[in-house]
């Protein structure tokens, strides 16, 4: 199964009090389980602003869209858990044929343990001694755990094989193709070559497979961008035939959320012999209303279908000082702004919601500044679309998912 169900399913007997933002008074003391069945309306039960929501309707699109398109191009997934840092929400991801989940430290790897999730990439070299001596005891307690992290430097597998010491079961590890002016990984294949053969000398480890990261190396859709991505891939290929791996099925994994279409490309094009390939694109399962929604390539590849937006954020008019602005408890401490301020779409005045345009031009700690393009007033409120999910949900620990305004659900988050 992948996770966990019984664990997951506990989070609903969790009470709720102050520690979860916008949350109803008259829920604190309920479960999450309880108030989540109890079809709350956001605006006539108590919910209090800022609010940022997830669209139930827009996850189902994007988990079964996702699942199916990698169905069709013949590669695997392993989601990177990041993104929401929600088991909740990682079940969902495994019903819909993920892999495994993908990790990026070691605190979020003892989240995923914490609720039993089985395979685990760990998109990120591993060399804190503390942090190897966790994880030998939890592969030698746990043999049905799966788990493989990067190296991208001969100095870093000698660092884990020290921490690491005499191991039950190797900690299986993937060499990092980097590129010059990207994030980790090793710059050029003869360095690659050179973490692989230590790799395989090494008793604590085993040499697994070859991971990358394009999205490091391009930022928009142009030809240019492309091609970049296209070129990286190509080494990413060259260095996966020349290594001599330690398993039968060696793991060959690339892929954020802007151009995995491309590395789905490289990762099935015929190999001289059998890979895992694997995706590890994250952002897919809420999308956004910036970022991804501008590069996505199931927005701009003819036929496919496109990922809708699960997120929202509901904030109201608080103050209107002058004609061309109006203040909104909205803020840094609520919402992504790294990749694209929020993007009004929704004014509901006097409970009734119409289409709104206008611009958020600056976020404050807990002010948003709105230009809008037509009339608003003092105790409106305004839906907001997000960019960025990543830097969304770190910031509320229970989030209300909904069909229209109704609460169906509850998620919880674990940063």
């Amino acid at each position: 199964m992948g996770i966990d169900r019984a664990a997951v399913a506990a989070i609903r007997e969790e009470r709720i009090d102050w520690r979860f933002k916008g949350l109803p008074a008259d829920t604190f003391g309920a479960t999450v389980g309880d108030v989540a069945g109890r079809g709350l309306d956001l605006f006539a039960h108590g919910f209090v602003g800022p609010l940022v929501v997830l669209d139930d309707e827009a996850l189902a699109h994007n988990l079964t869209t996702m699942s199916r398109w990698c169905a069709e191009h013949g590669v695997l997934l392993a989601p990177h858990g990041k993104t929401t840092m929600a088991p909740q929400l990682f079940a969902r991801q495994l019903d819909h044929g993920a892999w495994g989940i993908t990790a990026a430290n070691v605190s979020q790897l003892r989240v995923y343990r914490a609720f039993g999730v089985r395979r685990v990439l760990f998109a990120n070299q591993l060399v804190d001694p503390a942090g190897l001596r966790w994880l030998r005891a939890e592969l030698a307690a746990h043999p049905e755990f799966e788990f493989s992290c990067w190296v991208d430097s001969v100095a870093s597998v000698e660092r884990m094989t020290e921490a690491l010491g005499e191991v039950v079961r190797p900690v299986e590890v993937l060499v990092e193709l980097g590129a010059p002016g990207g994030r980790t990984g090793a710059r050029d294949l003869d360095t690659a070559l050179a973490v692989a053969e230590a790799a395989r000398r090494s008793p604590a480890l085993r040499l697994a497979g070859v991971a990358g990261y394009e999205g490091a190396l391009a930022h928009d859709a142009s030809a240019a961008a492309r091609s970049a991505v296209d070129s990286y891939l190509a080494d990413l290929r060259n260095l996966v035939a020349r290594l001599d791996f330690e398993v039968p099925t060696p793991v060959v994994t690339a892929g954020g959320s802007a151009y995995f279409d491309q590395v789905a490309a490289a990762l099935t094009a015929p190999w001289p012999f059998p890979v895992f390939p694997v995706l590890r694109s994250g952002a897919y399962i809420t999308h956004d209303d910036g970022f991804y929604r501008g590069i996505s390539p199931l927005g701009r590849t003819p036929g496919e279908r496109p990922f809708r937006s699960a997120l929202r954020a509901w904030a109201q008019v608080t103050s209107h000082p002058q004609p061309d602005l109006a203040l909104l408890t909205l803020g840094k401490r609520d919402a992504s702004f790294d990749e694209g301020l929020p993007e009004p779409q929704v004014l509901r005045h006097d409970g009734v919601e119409r289409p709104f345009t206008g611009a958020v031009t600056a976020l404050n700690d807990q002010h948003a500044f709105l230009r809008p393009d037509e009339p608003v007033e003092v105790g409106d409120w305004v839906g907001l679309g997000l960019s960025h999910p990543c830097t969304v949900f770190d910031k509320w620990p229970l989030i209300p998912v909904v069909r229209g305004t109704t609460v169906v659900d509850l998620v919880r988050t674990y940063f």
